[in-house]
């Protein structure tokens, strides 16, 4: 009697809300391989634990310990390290890692480790990166690059201007720019972004933490204003000099995908105009930074997105792979430099999402992608030559894969509704799969909502995904309040196949405090192919509210949703479209709480925003509709909007523009603001955050 009081008591156990916000990564957090990487040899794995890493034998399955943090700390006489560091491998003997402003070396001696070398880090350092080498490495302080070699720092550039910046990330972080340095693979010579942003207009920033406050001038280019201005520049490491690529063509185009060739004679660069419709690929002479050709050219009369650099198949200094949404969907296509378009090796109404690798003795290529269902995501292999292709899991989810070196293993980690997480091996020779793990369920002892996957066709006969989530203790004879969750906006996508089922426990714990809660990808959200995204082009926000509309409509057919009673939140691009709703469509819902929104496109970053509006100047009706600053008039139902005071990604400026426009036109609204937070509340206050929406639709739509 007392087990089956305690199963029943466990089962129906309420999320805390600390724990529907940061649970699943902490108490509630999925088992996990931490940093998984594959031996030199491809024979082995790496991984981390609490005291150290570990070695398992792929045959014998034997683990080992390979490095410990007792070991490290006997190479330290008192600043010893309170957990082990992130070691980056280069064979099991060898290993590299930053701590306390220094680089340290460290190399396996006997059955201990000694550490080999050590080169001091400037204080201000970031941004570092190590060069193929294992030995060079280049990083970041302020605005200025430098590289060290042999323990000696090397000063790159010596910009006094703080707004000529070298090394860092540009064009803000679009286009798949995640850094600013391109090491040679011959570690020789590296190649940098350097942006000067001087013309750009200042924009503040304030710091409320300090008495006075601060202000910290950022630069934020804004739609159809003047941006920044973008070059590559190679610095030769012997000669300790630098040459800068001869690029022709608008001083604010947009350089992307930058690559070396394999022999580091030659550097690619994806030369994008303002417009973002005309893309060519360019080769350069790395030595003189002279044009050699343009490769090819992308046009599109919406815009092209280049997304990823060149991919070069193994041992081939003429070969590559180019990732390109040119028919609809990103594919792969076989490229020479000698020969031009060779072929396009992956063909489908499906895209492929990350390359893995090669395994080169059998001309294949790894990579995963949506072909089964833009759910899930899958691992296949395919021959470059002869285009046969084949799946290599088996499980439905969102797989991810790491590839050894020679291409004869792949750990693939998934997830699905029904399983938080497992680990195989898969030997891509015979596809025989081992387990490696298998996580429990965190969530076994909790309360848990029936969650209905919903399918529904946009005006169009697209088709939509969506989840719908019942309370828990769900009756159907009874109406509920309903709140959708929503984002709809480019580069990403809510609904997959993943754990948990609902994709987010603050959901369930709703459902816990008897909501239904409805969230659904309409057109313009990604993983779609280009038609699905590019729907929305010229006119944010009026397609993405009648695909959502759908599901409004869908929610009010069913006799257990209270029409009367439907509210709406989002974030960001979902901030948009719930303050969207409330004035575009104010008869649709009760209660709706926007965070972080964009209020008026002619105040968002030109990258994004002239992607998928053109300029003010070029659609003046588009950003006239979307504009929601001359419609707050239209507010009927309840409206909290929040804002972070530090918010660099939509400046605050939005929303401080919407409450005067409501107090000029008479419109009563709720406010909110996160001092010392950025675009996005995390850690502990978000806990505060999640609490305070909750609160409001308990006050104004529960009732």
């Amino acid at each position: 009697m007392l087990v089956l009081g305690n199963t029943a008591f466990a089962q129906t156990q309420k999320f805390t809300m600390a724990e529907a916000v940061n649970g699943m990564r902490t108490n509630l957090a999925v088992k996990n391989i931490s940093q998984f990487s594959w031996s030199a040899d491809g024979k082995s794995y790496i991984q981390s634990v609490k005291g150290g890493y570990l070695v398992t034998d792929l045959k014998t399955n034997k683990q080992d310990t390979l490095v410990s943090l007792t070991q490290l700390n006997r190479q330290f006489a008192n600043d010893k390290l309170n957990a082990v560091p992130q070691i980056k491998f280069s064979g099991n003997s060898n290993g590299y890692f930053s701590k306390d402003g220094k680089m340290f070396w460290i190399e396996k001696s006997g059955n201990d480790w000694k550490v080999k070398n050590q080169t001091p880090v400037d204080k201000d350092a970031s941004n570092i990166k190590m060069f193929g080498d294992g030995q060079t490495f280049a990083f970041t302080a302020k605005n200025n690059l430098f590289v060290s070699k042999n323990g000696k720092t090397i000063a790159v550039t010596n910009e006094a201007n703080e707004n000529i910046i070298s090394g860092q990330a540009v064009h803000r972080n679009e286009f798949g720019i995640d850094t600013g340095i391109f090491p040679a693979p011959n570690s020789e010579s590296v190649a940098f972004y350097k942006m000067d942003q001087s013309m750009v207009a200042d924009y503040p920033i304030i710091d409320w933490s300090v008495t006075p406050a601060v202000n910290h001038n950022i630069k934020y280019p804004m739609a159809g204003q003047t941006s920044h201005q973008v070059t590559l520049g190679v610095f030769n490491i012997k000669t300790q000099s630098t040459t800068f690529l001869k690029v022709e063509g608008e001083k604010d185009q947009y350089l992307t995908a930058v690559t070396w060739s394999p022999d580091s004679k030659y550097i690619f660069v994806a030369v994008l105009n303002r417009g973002q419709n005309h893309m060519k690929m360019n080769q350069y002479d790395a030595a003189t930074g002279e044009l050699i050709k343009t490769l090819f050219e992308e046009t599109d009369s919406k815009y092209v997105e280049p997304q990823h650099p060149l991919t070069f198949f193994p041992n081939s200094n003429t070969d590559f792979i180019w990732q390109s949404q040119r028919t609809g969907y990103n594919h792969l296509f076989h490229y020479s430099l000698e020969k031009g378009l060779v072929a396009q090796i992956t063909k489908g109404d499906w895209l492929v999402t990350d390359i893995l690798g090669f395994n080169e003795k059998k001309k294949e290529i790894y990579f995963t992608s949506t072909k089964e269902t833009p759910l899930e995501r899958h691992l296949y292999k395919i021959n470059w030559t002869n285009f046969k292709m084949q799946r290599l899991d088996d499980a439905e989810g969102m797989h991810a894969g790491v590839l050894s070196s020679d291409g004869n293993y792949l750990y693939d980690v998934y997830s699905n509704a029904n399983s938080p997480r497992v680990g195989n091996i898969i030997n891509t020779n015979n596809l025989k799969s081992t387990n490696i793990f298998t996580a429990e369920n965190t969530l076994k002892n909790y309360q848990r909502p029936e969650i209905k996957n919903v399918e529904l066709k946009a005006d169009d006969g697209t088709p939509l995904y969506g989840k719908i989530i019942l309370p828990t203790n769900f009756d159907p004879n009874k109406k509920y309040p309903t709140i959708v969750y929503l984002y709809n906006g480019p580069h990403l996508q809510l609904i997959t196949n993943t754990f948990p089922a609902s994709g987010n426990l603050w959901y369930e714990y709703m459902a816990q405090n008897g909501y239904i809660i409805f969230t659904m990808d309409g057109r313009g959200s990604s993983n779609r192919g280009m038609k699905f995204e590019q729907a929305v082009f010229r006119n944010l926000g009026t397609t993405e509210m009648n695909d959502q509309m759908k599901g409004v409509d869908y929610l009010k057919s069913l006799p257990y949703v209270d029409g009367t009673k439907m509210g709406i939140h989002g974030w960001s691009f979902g901030g948009f479209m719930t303050t969207s709703f409330m004035l575009r469509k104010p008869d649709v819902f009760k209660v709706g709480v926007a965070g972080g929104p964009v209020i008026d496109w002619s105040m968002y970053e030109i990258m994004y925003g002239e992607r998928y509006m053109d300029t003010p100047q070029e659609n003046p009706q588009g950003y006239a509709a979307a504009n929601l600053l001359d419609k707050v008039q239209n507010l009927k139902g309840k409206l909290l909007m929040i804002h972070g005071a530090q918010d660099d990604v939509v400046v605050w400026q939005h929303s401080i523009k919407f409450i005067k426009s409501a107090v000029d036109n008479g419109v009563q609204l709720d406010y909110f603001t996160y001092p010392g937070h950025p675009h996005n509340v995390i850690g502990k206050d978000r806990v505060h955050l999640m609490q305070k929406i909750t609160d409001y639709f308990d006050q104004y739509l529960k009732k």
